[in-house]
C-alpha cells in the first residue's frame, strides 16, 4: 500500500505530520485525530464535505485505476489551492504516459502518472479529453490543459498512521493496491 499527494517539498509533509497522534481506524473517508493541545489540526475531517472529492467513476474493462487514483488526488489538491474542482482526464494518462512506464489499460503506477504530468507540464480536463475505456493515441493539447503538478511525495508503504495523518492534513491522496494477488481475490471485507 502506498499513497501519494502533491506538495512542494517533503519538508512540508514532515512538518504537518510531526506531533500528530492518531486513533486506530481503517475508514479514511472521515479521519479523526487525537492531537496535542494547541494544535491547529481538526479533530475530524471529511474531504467530501469540503468538495475535494469528485464523484465515483467507472474504469470499465480498462485497467486504469492508477490514472483515476492519481488524478483524484491531484483534483483535490488543486481544489484546495484554487477553490475549483476540475475533473481531469484519466484517458490523457492512459494514452500519453507510456513513455513514463505506464501501460495504459494494462496497468500503471501513480508515481509515473505524476512524473508524466510534471514532465508534460500539465494534464487535460476530462471534458476536453473524455474517457474511452480503452487505449488510444495520445491527443494531449495545451488548449485542454486543466491541471498541473510540481512535485509529489511517497508515503512509507504499510504505514497506516502516516496515511491517516496525510489524509487529515493534506487532503485526498492517491492510493494503490495490487488486486492481482490471489489473496486479494478472496477479499470479503
Amino acid at each position: 500500500l502506498s499513497a501519494l499527494f502533491s506538495l512542494k517539498t517533503a519538508e512540508e509533509v514532515n512538518e504537518k505530520l510531526n506531533g500528530l497522534r492518531l486513533e486506530e481506524s481503517a475508514d479514511f473517508r472521515n479521519v479523526t485525530l487525537k492531537e496535542p493541545r494547541g494544535s491547529a489540526t481538526p479533530q475530524s475531517v471529511d474531504w467530501r464535505k469540503h468538495g475535494l472529492v469528485s464523484p465515483v467513476q467507472n474504469q470499465g474493462m480498462c485497467g486504469s485505476c492508477w490514472a483515476f487514483s492519481s488524478l483524484g488526488a491531484l483534483e483535490g489538491q488543486m481544489k484546495r489551492r484554487t477553490g475549483v474542482l476540475v475533473p481531469l482526464s484519466p484517458q490523457n494518462l492512459v494514452d500519453c504516459s507510456t513513455s513514463d512506464g505506464n501501460q495504459g489499460c494494462r496497468g500503471g503506477y501513480i508515481s509515473k502518472s505524476f512524473s508524466y504530468v510534471i514532465r508534460n507540464r500539465g494534464v487535460d480536463s476530462e471534458r476536453f479529453y473524455p474517457y474511452e475505456h480503452q487505449n488510444g493515441k495520445c491527443r494531449y493539447s495545451l488548449r485542454g490543459k486543466a491541471g498541473y503538478c510540481s512535485d509529489f511525495h511517497i508515503l512509507p508503504g504499510g504505514d497506516e498512521g502516516a496515511l491517516q495523518a496525510a489524509v487529515a492534513s493534506e487532503g485526498p491522496v492517491a492510493v494503490a493496491l495490487n488486486a492481482m494477488l490471489k489473496s486479494f481475490h478472496l477479499y470479503r471485507g
